[in-house]
């Protein structure tokens, strides 16, 4: 089976200037994410999709391919699937459609290569039955404790007739049902699912879930500072 792992990065980033290659624990952030995605073996090719001309070259450097993508999906409200519809189409054209797609993002250095080989190998146990695999952490804020403003009145976001409990924002957590979100970390789909189906995901997505600290996804300086010391105590302690 072809696999590649596409690393979309745009030069853009409002939150965290240059985030794509600034410096994290003495590596670019994105180096993290190809060097992971190099130790897969099952891997055939790595490339780096992006706009930037220093994240093109810091990521060939690392030992990624590259692929310049077209300015019109380079813009802050550019989507994946514009993105990765547009790549997939230009690999179809060379002949290098690869059977399989993992979509890696640059923004979550601490997912080791062995999640990456753990979301292929369920892709692969359960082929076509599935349309899209991702990786999913335990949500970190409850989707039953947040609210609506009424004018200046809180109203809950999600309804008694969603949540089936009276006033779940003030239950313990707990007792609240296990609730999951994408982590970004992880991604894996068959180029059907994008070319023909036109979608990301398809509608059959099975999932494995990650821990809290591995999926920290890199948006502020905050979210660095926090991937840096967890990165630092797991490298002193292996």
């Amino acid at each position: 089976m072809r696999i590649t792992a596409i690393i979309p990065a745009r030069g853009g980033s409002k939150g965290v200037p240059h985030k794509n290659v600034k410096l994290l624990n003495g590596k670019p952030l994105i180096v993290w994410t190809i060097e992971a995605a190099l130790s897969a073996p099952e891997i055939e090719s790595v490339i780096v999709n992006t706009d930037d001309e220093e994240i093109a070259k810091v990521s060939k450097e690392a030992g990624a391919d590259i692929y310049m993508r077209p300015a019109e999906f380079a813009q802050d409200l550019s989507t994946d699937l514009e993105v990765f519809t547009d790549h997939l189409t230009k690999l179809k054209e060379q002949n290098k459609l690869p059977n399989l797609v993992i979509d890696l993002r640059a923004t979550a250095p601490l997912r080791g290569s062995a999640r990456i080989r753990e979301g292929i190998a369920l892709m692969t146990k359960l082929g076509d039955s599935v349309d899209s695999v991702r990786a999913v952490a335990p949500a970190g804020k409850h989707p039953f404790k947040m609210w609506n403003f009424d004018g200046t009145l809180l109203t809950p976001f999600l309804s008694e007739d969603i949540t089936h409990m009276k006033e779940p924002y003030n239950a313990p957590r707990q007792i609240l049902p296990s609730v999951f979100q994408n982590n970004g970390a992880m991604n894996a789909f068959w180029p059907d699912t994008v070319l023909e189906k036109g979608s990301m995901t398809g509608e059959r997505i099975a999932g494995f879930v990650m821990e809290d600290w591995e999926s920290i996804n890199i948006d502020t300086p905050v979210d660095f500072l926090i991937a840096e010391s967890i990165m630092r105590e797991r490298l002193k302690n292996s």
